[in-house]
């Protein structure tokens, strides 16, 4: 069993000022592999005086510098693919595949896309005898969730750092393993000391001072609205600003004209990725009426091809969920589906046949389902799909709209124009269409109620800076 009681602050693993200490548990088997410090308000002060200390010189190298820093970071993060892969099949329950393909990938790919965009960022601009300037931001506290360890830290850390701004970062400490790796990544790398601060521990006690911290000059947080709202409360206080991107109640609109044994596959392996655990997740799934009974029947025929089991089995699709608490959470939502009148086409409560160990979830699909259902409107976060139906274009693209969030939408189709005018109409901050393959320079962010600000590629670079303007000289 792991004891990592270490955070690391000014270049150094160092003591908690304070004696509590966090489990770390395997959702597969529900037993601890490890503990973690509980941070205390002492620590972030420490991580924040060091991060300040680091500040005038980091955000004064020149961009070659960084280029080279993020280059030797994604060399040791290389290094590094087994133990990640490792750790995060173990704390976040994702099946080993997943971890190896999605997870460790994505943290990857933000690195050197930010040393990608770096190379051809301007920072500053020439407006007849003004000129502008883009001015690191200063300190930066970062809090990330559990459901996507590298990928979430990794693209605010890549984006800090393109940007010239020393971070403090806390987080998920139900899975803080695959941080801990990132921090010996940087060392490694030679990161320079105070550039990167981490502090362990819950999101009441170090989240909260990160948040309200007066020498924290910006806070990207990933995570739900309800500790969005606290953080943007706390940050009120100093007037920073920050980046939030929280839940979604992602649609998927199937069009007539596409195949749609194609569309059940896409929309079943859309829900249950990552155990139905991701904010873009398509978890409102729009078919026409005319199309419904055979898209059900398309759904019932794909299911099996994507298991629930072991995240160690290679045939394992997707795993326990992280915690009992969101077992329990999506066990009541889909009593909640029950009690509403939605009819329950596959799943249901309960652990699945030979999984009584662990935080398993049946595969469950609702169809039958109103728009105006609590199961159709709050974001679940688990593999629960709702199947809703629509008389025509104009009614599929206002149910899509009839929602808090904004994070992602869907469309699926081969009519080009259909297509397009869908993809325009759906109030989100990203639109993906027949399944295309990632885009790590794309923005990613969301309308509504999912968020502000963005991240990934330029645009996340852009939330690292400020703007001067220097009025009367040009350069």
């Amino acid at each position: 069993m792991r004891s990592d009681l270490l955070h690391y602050i000014n270049g150094e693993w160092t003591e908690s000022s304070g004696k509590d200490t966090i489990e770390v548990i395997n959702p597969a088997t529900e037993e601890v592999i490890g503990t973690i410090s509980n941070g205390t308000k002492e620590d972030v002060d420490r991580a924040v005086k060091a991060a300040r200390a680091a500040f005038p010189h980091f955000s004064q190298t020149s961009k070659s510098d960084r280029i080279d820093l993020l280059h030797r970071i994604a060399e040791e993060y290389e290094k590094r693919k087994d133990d990640f892969v490792e750790m995060i099949t173990q704390e976040l329950g994702a099946p080993v595949k997943m971890s190896n393909k999605v997870h460790y990938n994505m943290g990857l790919s933000h690195f050197k896309e930010a040393a990608k965009q770096l190379d051809t960022f301007e920072f500053t601009e020439n407006r007849g005898s003004t000129l502008i300037r883009k001015e690191s931001i200063g300190v930066s506290g970062l809090i990330t969730p559990w459901n996507f360890p590298t990928n979430q830290t990794s693209t605010k850390l890549a984006s800090a750092f393109a940007a010239g701004s020393p971070v403090v970062l806390k987080p998920s400490e139900l899975t803080p393993y695959a941080a801990i790796i990132l921090a010996e990544v940087f060392e490694a790398a030679g990161v320079p000391k105070g550039v990167f601060n981490l502090v362990n521990g819950s999101g009441e006690t170090v989240g909260d001072a990160i948040s309200s911290h007066p020498d924290i000059d910006f806070v990207s947080f990933t995570g739900s609205g309800a500790v969005g709202q606290k953080i943007s409360e706390n940050a009120a206080k100093t007037v920073k600003r920050v980046a939030l991107e929280l839940g979604g109640k992602s649609p998927l609109i199937v069009l007539d004209d596409y195949d749609v044994k194609k569309a059940a596959k896409i929309a079943v392996s859309n829900v249950l990725a990552n155990s139905g655990q991701v904010c873009t997740a398509a978890t409102r799934t729009l078919v026409s009426k005319a199309k419904h009974d055979e898209f059900v029947e398309a759904v019932k025929e794909v299911l099996p091809k994507f298991p629930v089991g072991d995240p160690r089995d290679e045939n394992t699709f997707y795993g326990p969920l992280v915690a009992e608490k969101q077992y329990d959470r999506v066990q009541d939502y889909i009593k909640k589906g029950e009690e509403e009148g939605a009819t329950l086409l596959a799943g249901g409560t309960g652990k699945p046949e030979g999984l009584e160990k662990g935080y398993y979830v049946k595969p469950t699909v609702f169809t039958n389902v109103n728009n105006d259902m609590v199961i159709a409107r709050e974001e679940i976060f688990g593999p629960v799909m709702s199947i809703i139906t629509y008389d025509d274009l104009e009614d599929a693209i206002r149910i899509a709209n009839d929602t808090i969030y904004g994070l992602a939408g869907y469309v699926v189709g081969d009519d080009p124009k259909t297509v397009e005018y869908v993809a325009s109409s759906i109030r989100a901050g990203r639109i993906s269409i027949n399944t295309p393959p990632a885009d790590f320079s794309a923005p990613f962010g969301g309308y509504k109620q999912s968020g502000i600000g963005r991240e990934w590629g330029d645009y996340g670079i852009e939330e690292y800076l400020e703007i001067k303007s220097v009025v009367g000289m040009s350069s």
